[in-house]
């Protein structure tokens, strides 16, 4: 299924009190609609998901999904560790306005591919909404098998993912072993043009919170065949994309949002904020 071609993992808004900041969310979307995203991802691990509340979350989705009113597809990431607790958050979510579920690989518990297997295919029947994997090895200890991931595009509204394992074979071969209708996503800024280059559909990206419009042009001039003028962004926007990772994130990409006006707040614990020098270089590499 195809949400776009530059998703972006968009950060919560908190205020001054750590609280979720639903004021903050339009000025926010307006500025990535704006700013060359196609879609939305809400409560993600740029969302800062794992400090947030259910209550929390479902408050968000409803907000994001008012605001965005149909202009772009919204994704709610409703993913855990829990089967049971995902399956129900998912179920939920669905009444927020929300036009698709972002499931991640389930962290900490180091399921077995059955396990994987029946986890998502449990969560999945508690939808209608169209899913998207999220296979991230270095924040949930599992690299989901190419195997796990085609099996799971079988089921009906399984019909994507957003893939973070930086293997371009992986990439390769499940974008070769999946229907058509299966997209793959680049988890990571830096691999959007490796990652298009062998079938992938796009991005779900964090840096373009900040460089949106130059990502787009890249992403662009690649679809329409100018790869050599597409590969020139890419190796000028690169700095600015690695810069927005200098430190966990999202916490680069809240301070530089911060000081062009976009307010979102802090981070919460256990992220911090940038010392004062490392906003100096953050600030100095991506204007």
């Amino acid at each position: 299924m195809d949400f776009g071609r530059i998703l972006t993992a968009m950060v919560t808004p908190f205020n001054s009190q750590d609280e979720l900041d639903l004021e903050k969310v339009e000025p926010l979307v307006e500025h990535l609609i704006n700013n060359g995203t196609e879609g939305l991802v809400v409560a993600g691990t740029t969302g800062e998901s794992p400090t947030m509340t259910k209550d929390e979350k479902l408050k968000l989705f409803e907000n994001v999904a008012k605001v965005v009113n149909g202009r772009i597809p919204v994704l709610a990431g409703t993913g855990s560790n829990s089967t049971k607790a995902a399956a129900e958050l998912t179920k939920e979510a669905e009444a927020t306005g929300v036009d698709g579920i972002m499931l991640v690989t389930p962290y900490y518990n180091k399921p077995n591919a059955r396990g994987l297997y029946e986890h998502f295919k449990t969560i999945a029947a508690a939808t209608n909404l169209p899913i998207m994997l999220y296979n991230i090895p270095g924040r949930s200890a599992i690299n989901m098998s190419v195997e796990v991931t085609v099996s799971l595009a079988n089921i009906p509204n399984i019909v994507s993912i957003k893939d973070a394992s930086g293997s371009l074979d992986m990439m390769s071969e499940i974008i070769h072993r999946t229907p058509d209708d299966f997209s793959l996503y680049s988890g990571d800024d830096s691999l959007t043009i490796p990652a298009m280059s062998v079938g992938a559909n796009g991005i779900v990206s964090v840096a373009s919170h900040v460089i949106g419009n130059e990502i787009k042009e890249m992403v662009d001039q690649f679809w329409n065949g100018n790869v050599k003028q597409a590969a020139e962004i890419h190796r000028n926007i690169l700095p600015k994309m690695k810069a927005c990772f200098m430190a966990p994130s999202p916490s680069p990409v809240k301070a530089a949002l911060n000081h062009y006006g976009i307010e979102v707040g802090s981070v919460r614990l256990p992220l911090v904020e940038l010392t004062e020098d490392e906003k100096n270089l953050l600030i100095h590499t991506i204007q």
